[in-house]
């Protein structure tokens, strides 16, 4: 047993458990010193007037947006109020219906929820915790199956009479409490049907209904499986492991198979105390492991790096599940990587190689690439099945003058070679944080999703926030210090070319209330509504068209609103204008936006309801939790917690949404 030493500050304890999370990833773990550019950004950008070159973002006189009489806007929905209270909205002639809640049933045989008497056996079968990413694999029209993340769990707000356990030590968390946990952590696959009036529902008792939880056994593949680092006592041969968690967003490959992406994986194991003496010390400490989030290691011998010393370079990967196969055995692709994977989402480039945009979610961390060496063939699945297994990972460099150089992380290859600690591409996979930091890649502003959009060829890259960036410290694509808002990239690839050496960049947004004083810049049709902070997670529609999900707009946080859904134009007179289409309930964040390929439906994932914290908003002014939460959404039935749900959002009357 460890005895936890608490790490919070006083004003980290009254944030909402999502930003107190947040909060110990604010301590960048990357030492690196890759050259910082001039605060400038590219001539095509101070043409379109998004910045003056040479000035600092910050010092930027305030942009005040107006409406233009006749919009120019690639939408058309009504946009809705930001704000904050206990419900969600969307917009005028939508319906947003609750898809399915936090232990609803999934497997056949899962008993109904039952709040007070929680057990990791009927977890295991039920619609597990925080969901996050949403994929679709289509069986026909009007059937697909739902595939879903469940990202992390707040204790406080899950079980009955347990506080926020994160700075007492874990003293009322049960070896059956972590248990649970764990069994709501994982993924779900559920078959859904269309039925009357275009509403999906899900098949209850389907055979392609599953969880995957911390605990499913997993497989280990390409060129780190079987590496002595990844082999631990109950593993010997590396190349076996159990389960996976914080998984946030992640992906759907062209062959139907679906991407769940590791994140904050250093957050659940403990064993500080043998940090400085452990073989992997540099290694853990760029991860910013062990960080004792959670209670599993008092409990878990394999999350306690002193009892299994190699357990945390089992996670971090990007999973590969077919969910056709309820029976398959779900594979970590090691050629993709190990760090704190957002998400891995693909394109099919012109040659027919498959191209993965991924971004490692902390400060000061990096844009990453994969292409793979062989092409699609989508007349032959079996040819497929391990595609993810060979081809090759880069990181992004991007250069004040507008340009983006990719470059590789291969053995033998510049800095990374056995003089350095790299003494094969397994070390650089297992260690891709170092290799990058020797590359000279450009730390970010928190890089989250990374989506292509088929339909232009252009990559967005969402960067959530960096409050630690100081006005030394900047760079070309990250201009601003203290960034408490975050910012909005597009990449352009030469001719389409997705595994081009070098692209262009711009910036499309930078985040944060136009009128104020934070160097926010927004398109001439951005209303006092359609600003945000925080940008997360993207979608593009069938359309073509951006949409944003956002994390940290909360009361208390980053702006005084809640976290929701806004349409972004990309192109024309209204380029870089958002408009507010669906607003969380206080204290959710929103994840997972996802069209169907008909574009009538849009699945969302409301994450963590509740998770308030404190803030100047009187009926949401205290700590929350599952006795006394500040909204018991989507129920609101007395004695039931606040439930993470999907959420389906059609146009009433039918017809494709925007």
């Amino acid at each position: 047993m460890h005895e936890r030493r608490s790490t919070l500050s006083e004003d980290q304890r009254r944030l909402s458990r999502d930003r107190r999370l947040e909060a110990h990833d604010d301590r960048p773990t990357n030492p690196s010193r890759a050259p910082h550019f001039d605060a400038v950004l590219s001539r095509r950008q101070a043409l379109k007037g998004l910045l003056a070159t040479g000035v600092a973002a910050a010092a930027l006189p305030a942009f005040a947006p107006t409406v233009r009489a006749a919009s120019a806007s690639g939408f058309t929905f009504e946009e809705i109020k930001a704000g904050v209270d206990a419900t969600h909205h969307v917009a005028a002639g939508y319906d947003a219906d609750v898809l399915i809640r936090w232990g609803d049933p999934v497997e056949a045989d899962a008993p109904a929820f039952d709040p007070q008497n929680q057990t990791a056996a009927a977890q295991a079968k039920q619609f597990g915790y925080n969901n996050d990413y949403i994929g679709l694999a289509p069986l026909d029209d009007d059937r697909a199956l739902l595939c879903v993340n469940h990202e992390y769990t707040n204790e406080e707000l899950m079980f009955p009479g347990v506080g926020d356990q994160e700075d007492a030590g874990f003293a009322e968390m049960t070896a059956e409490l972590v248990a649970i946990e764990q069994a709501a952590h994982g993924g779900s696959v559920l078959e859904i049907r269309r039925g009357a009036a275009g509403k999906w529902f899900v098949v209850q008792g389907s055979p392609y209904n599953r969880r995957i939880t911390a605990n499913t056994p997993m497989r280990l593949a390409g060129p780190a499986a079987g590496h002595a680092r990844l082999k631990t006592n109950a593993d010997p041969t590396g190349r076996a492991v159990l389960g996976t968690i914080n998984n946030c967003a992640g992906g759907m490959t062209p062959w139907g198979t679906y991407l769940m992406a590791e994140e904050n994986f250093h957050g659940y194991f403990w064993g500080r105390e043998a940090l400085d003496a452990h073989p992997e010390a540099a290694s853990l400490k760029r991860y910013g492991a062990p960080g004792e989030w959670y209670a599993w290691g008092k409990f878990d011998e394999r999350f306690d790096i002193a009892r299994e010393p190699n357990e945390p370079n089992r996670f971090g990967w990007v999973v590969e599940v077919d969910p056709k196969d309820p029976t398959s055995t779900p594979v970590k692709r090691t050629a993709l990587g190990r760090f704190k994977h957002e998400g891995a989402e693909t394109i099919v480039n012109a040659d027919g190689r498959v191209v993965l945009y991924m971004g490692d979610d902390q400060r000061f961390d990096y844009v990453y690439r994969f292409v793979t060496e062989k092409p699609y063939d989508p007349s032959n699945p079996a040819a497929n099945r391990d595609l993810l297994d060979s081809g090759e990972l880069s990181v992004a460099r991007f250069d004040a003058d507008g340009s983006v150089e990719w470059m590789p992380l291969v053995h033998g290859q510049g800095p990374l070679t056995a003089e350095n600690g790299f003494e094969s591409q397994a070390d650089v996979l297992i260690d891709a944080r170092l290799a990058a930091d020797l590359l000279g890649a450009t730390p970010m502003d928190r890089p989250e999703d990374v989506q292509p959009n088929p339909a232009t060829g252009k990559v967005y890259v969402m960067l959530t926030n960096n409050s630690k960036r100081t006005a030394d410290q900047l760079n070309a694509a990250n201009p601003r210090p203290e960034n408490g808002h975050g910012h909005i990239i597009e990449i352009s690839a030469p001719y389409g070319d997705h595994a081009a050496a070098t692209m262009t960049w711009d910036m499309l947004v930078m985040c944060g209330e136009p009128t104020g004083d934070v160097g926010a810049k927004w398109g001439p049709e951005t209303t006092e509504n359609g600003w945000f902070t925080d940008p997360d997670n993207a979608a593009v529609d069938p359309s073509g068209r951006l949409w944003i999900s956002t994390d940290g707009n909360r009361p208390g946080s980053h702006s005084d609103r809640c976290d929701g859904l806004w349409a972004l134009d990309t192109e024309g007179p209204a380029r870089g204008s958002g408009r507010h289409f669906f607003r969380c309930p206080v204290g959710a964040e929103l994840c997972g936006p996802l069209f169907t390929d008909d574009g009538e439906t849009l699945f969302v994932a409301v994450q963590h309801p509740a998770d308030a914290g404190v803030s100047k908003w009187a009926e949401f002014g205290r700590a929350s939790s599952f006795d006394d939460p500040a909204t018991r959404w989507p129920d609101f039935q007395d004695g039931m917690p606040p439930r993470p749900s999907v959420v389906m959002i059609t146009k009433q009357g039918g017809g494709r949404i925007g």
